[in-house]
């Protein structure tokens, strides 16, 4: 299917953490590894994130078929289970682990990436305090 996604870091894409406080960008290179990834960047803190993260996310959650809970965390923490962080962890997903590709930083799958789904229209989120959930569209 791959979802199109082509800012770059000279025209990065500005979005929001789900509750809506926090501006970060994104944008699409290529690491060292040849890995097309996405680059997280939250005020000077980068992460990157394997790209093809984008449609494997999309593929589980419509074949979840509801809301799912976002469940951000730290890769230090433990994510809860059933939530979009979770999954972007488990060795059950279509890269058997981690999409984050930054030792110490690969966790937050469920803070960065998916209000970018939404901004590419093919998720939508919910938008409160805490305990956001998404879905596919």
């Amino acid at each position: 299917m791959a979802i199109s996604f082509s800012a770059t870091k000279e025209s990065p894409l500005v979005l929001q953490t789900p509750p809506g406080t926090s501006d970060y960008t994104m944008h699409r290179d290529v690491n060292k590894e040849g890995i097309d990834v996405l680059v997280c960047t939250v005020g000077k803190t980068v992460l990157h994130y394997d790209a093809r993260c984008l449609d494997d996310l999309y593929a589980m959650l419509k074949a979840h078929g509801d809301w799912m809970d976002l469940g951000g965390a730290d890769e230090q923490k433990p994510a809860k289970e059933g939530t979009v962080e979770a999954w972007g962890r488990s060795s059950d997903n279509p890269v058997g682990g981690w999409y984050g590709l930054k030792k110490g930083l690969r966790g937050r799958f469920g803070v960065y990436v998916p209000p970018l789904m939404e901004a590419l229209g093919k998720a939508e989120m919910t938008h409160d305090a805490k305990n956001n959930r998404m879905r596919a569209i």
